[in-house]
């Protein structure tokens, strides 16, 4: 229990399969969040952060020393991945959610990270705080699940248009879950000069002997590439 909030910690373990590994040693990693049980968004792991956090597994040998920046990161798995596997990593949450950046930092301190490991930064999309210019240059963009809400779309393309135009190399890699056929960002990306790629999952989880529909758990979900035009 935290401030007399409920909340139970999950356990999530990412591992390698010998028989495919090209080391051929057996690899793991263990991830702890807590859950509050009087949920906000913000508080548990929706459905599409376990699946960036496996495919940000799988690419565990590109990503050490790599500065990335999690955007709308919640309870931060993939993020404590990615510093869990060399990176260092920067966990964004609306700067205007106090509590949810705190429940970051707990994260954090649960999972043994150091602060030159991982900071937890306030950023609201679509404002240019200070905040947003202290990110410095930028290998990599993650989010799960910021596009849930229509209202706020040109506000992340917008943030992820401004921090790709510093850094342009940059790529911004996205899991969302598809909850209406009629949502689109096509036009916000033209619009930002952005361009898009989506990801086959189909072959996620094979390295590791596990099965990517139980990773989504019969809910569909997509994995975009963002950079710049």
């Amino acid at each position: 229990m935290t401030d007399g909030v409920p909340e139970q910690v999950k356990t999530f373990v990412f591992h390698s399969n010998p028989n495919r590994s090209s080391s051929g040693e057996f690899e793991t990693l263990e991830v702890l969040i807590p859950e509050q049980l009087q949920a906000s968004y913000s508080s548990y792991v929706w459905p599409s952060a376990p699946i960036l956090a496996w495919y940000l597994w799988e690419r565990r040998a590109e990503l050490g020393g790599k500065h990335i920046v999690e955007l709308g990161a919640g309870t931060g798995l993939p993020g404590v991945v990615a510093a869990k596997l060399g990176a260092s990593v920067t966990l964004t949450e609306s700067a205007s959610l106090p509590c949810s950046l705190q429940h970051l930092r707990r994260v954090c301190e649960l999972n043994g990270l150091q602060s030159n490991q991982v900071r937890v930064v306030g950023l609201t999309w679509g404002l240019f705080l200070a905040n947003t210019f202290t990110l410095g240059p930028i290998d990599l963009i993650i989010g799960s699940d910021c596009f849930y809400e229509p209202s706020v779309f040109e506000d992340i393309i917008v943030t992820v248009a401004f921090l790709l135009e510093a850094s342009p190399h940059a790529r911004f890699y996205c899991t969302y879950q598809e909850r209406s056929a009629d949502w689109s960002i096509e036009h916000l990306l033209h619009k930002w000069s952005l361009r898009c790629e989506q990801i086959p999952l189909n072959n996620l989880g094979v390295e590791s002997g596990i099965d990517v529909n139980d990773l989504m758990k019969a809910h569909t979900i997509h994995l975009l590439e963002i950079t710049k035009s």
